[in-house]
Order: C-alpha cells, then sequence, then structure tokens
C-alpha cells in the first residue's frame, strides 16, 4: 500500500497545520484571485437545459465541480439552492465540498450563519469544527446579533485552521439602513471591521493574512469614505460580490477598496454559470473571468 497521503488527506492535514489566510494567499498567488460561485437556482439550472430536480441539481453541481477543481483558487457553494432540495440536496453540496478539497481547490461556503450562544456554537462545530462531517475551509457569517455573538465561529475557525467571512457592506439597498447606522461616532459597518481588524492583528503581526475576512459590496459607492472605513487595516480577505456582470468596475473597486485592492477576492457565479453546461466551457470561461478580474485588480 502506498504511503502517499491522498489529496483530502493533504487537505485535511493542511487545514491544521497552516491558516486558512496562509492557505488562501497560497491558492490565489497560484490560481488567481477569482471566487467561483455554485449557485443551481431554478433559472440557471433550467437555461443548461436541466431538470429542476434533485437529478438536475446533481448533474449541474457535477459540472461545477469538474470545471473548477485545481484550477480556480477557492469555490463558493450557494447552500439555500441545495437546501431546497432537503437532507438529499445537503449531501450533493457535501459530496461537492469533499471532491473540491480533495482536489487541493478551497471552499467557501455561503450560509451566512449567525445566532447566539450554543446555537451559534452549533453552526460552528457543523462546518468549521474539528469533528465536522463535511468541513470547509471558511464560511460567510452576518454579525447583526453583535459582532461577539460570532465568537464561537471565530474561535473555532481559529482553533481549526479555517475562516469566517463577515457581512459588513453589502450593495443591497435594504443593507443601508442598519449598516450605515451609528451609535456614537461609529458605525455598524465600522464596529465590524474594528473586529475583524482585531481579530487578525496577530497574523499581521507574523507578516501574514488574517482568516477573518469581511464581504463587501463592490458596488457600494462611497460608502467606504462616507463612513471612514479602513479596509486595508483590517489585513484579511474580502469578498467582493458585484464585479463584472453585476456592474462592478475597475472605478469601482479602486474607489471602495482603496490600498486593500490586493486582498480583494471578486466573486462571480452567473458570468461564470452562463457557459454551461459544457465543463470545458465553463472552465474556459472561469479562465478568462480570472484574468479579468486579476486585470481589475491591478
Amino acid at each position: 500500500m502506498s504511503t502517499t497521503p491522498s489529496h483530502a488527506a493533504a487537505a485535511a492535514e493542511a487545514a491544521t497545520t497552516s491558516t486558512f489566510g496562509q492557505r488562501l494567499r497560497a491558492a490565489t498567488a497560484q490560481h488567481g484571485p477569482l471566487c467561483a460561485g455554485i449557485d443551481p437556482h431554478r433559472a440557471l439550472v433550467e437555461s443548461w437545459g436541466l431538470t429542476y430536480d434533485l437529478d438536475g441539481l446533481r448533474s449541474f453541481t457535477r459540472s461545477c465541480v469538474e470545471a473548477f477543481a485545481g484550477h480556480v483558487a477557492i469555490v463558493k457553494p450557494q447552500s439555500a439552492f441545495f437546501e431546497v432540495f432537503g437532507s438529499a440536496g445537503i449531501a450533493v453540496l457535501e459530496d461537492a465540498i469533499r471532491e473540491l478539497r480533495a482536489a487541493g481547490t478551497l471552499v467557501l461556503l455561503d450560509a451566512k450563519r449567525g445566532d447566539i450562544g450554543s446555537t451559534m456554537a452549533a453552526y460552528a462545530e457543523a462546518y468549521l469544527g474539528a469533528g465536522a462531517v463535511s468541513p470547509v475551509d471558511a464560511l460567510t457569517a452576518s454579525p447583526y446579533l453583535g459582532y461577539e455573538s460570532l465568537r464561537p465561529a471565530l474561535d473555532t475557525a481559529a482553533a481549526n485552521g479555517r475562516g469566517l467571512f463577515v457581512l459588513a457592506l453589502t450593495s443591497n439597498p435594504e443593507g443601508a439602513s442598519v449598516q450605515h447606522a451609528r451609535a456614537g461616532e461609529l458605525s455598524v459597518a465600522g464596529s465590524i471591521v474594528h473586529g475583524a481588524t482585531a481579530e487578525n492583528t496577530p497574523a499581521a503581526d507574523a507578516g501574514d493574512l488574517g482568516s477573518t475576512g469581511l464581504v463587501v459590496g463592490a458596488t457600494v459607492g462611497s460608502a467606504v469614505q462616507d463612513l471612514g472605513l479602513d479596509l486595508a487595516s483590517v489585513n484579511g480577505p474580502l469578498l467582493a460580490p458585484g464585479v463584472g456582470a453585476q456592474g462592478g468596475t475597475a472605478d469601482d473597486l479602486r474607489r471602495v477598496f482603496g490600498d486593500a485592492l490586493g486582498n480583494v477576492l471578486p466573486a462571480s457565479s452567473r458570468e461564470v454559470l452562463a457557459a454551461g453546461p459544457d465543463v470545458t466551457a465553463l472552465r474556459d470561461r472561469a479562465g478568462r473571468t480570472n484574468e479579468a478580474m486579476a486585470a481589475l485588480l491591478s
């Protein structure tokens, strides 16, 4: 029997011997900055000529995994589109997570979990814990019960070499009513930026990228300046939905992210997935989108 570790075993070992920030930096240096989405919503699945049922979900997801695994730095499945199909849909998601990670591709699960106390701790254990059934490299989280409500997830992620992406400034019109609100001189978004900055301070001191990231929409306009946010100080990855097909331009990126541009992970789902169902076409579109994103960030 060969003693060479499998990709899956190597991925598991890497998750405990390196931080998510370190692995992400290495992955984007090798493959480029693109965060490719897997979003099997009804309209997209049917546009591929597939039926919107469990068989269609499996086929859609399998094509995405074959196209992206080993070819992009990080993949972001949207959990809700799998949850629609109940436990069988979750099983499809778990298989995709395992296959992507076995190929050395980082997985950011877009589930936007957020709660308090033992419930938040259970969410953290489910996705980020040492005993998680199908662990991911990072998870999106909502801090709007207070940044410290995420403490169980932050601590569990840190203990297991994983990451967390915390919603900070989203581009949906309703977001500003909460995120721009102020308590004294500090905005709600500002408190989240401060929290992530503190979380990443040890990594910054070591010269590494932190593992606590933020979600900041590429189309939030002047909000970063208006709220006085220092995204560069966060020293963590900045997931940027809204680039490309959703209208975000190079000028938008420079205005929103400024000196933090080197830490931006531009997220693209529909622009890449529109090339399906052919695996080669999907992979080619991801490659060209990746090149375009890298150019936007240069």
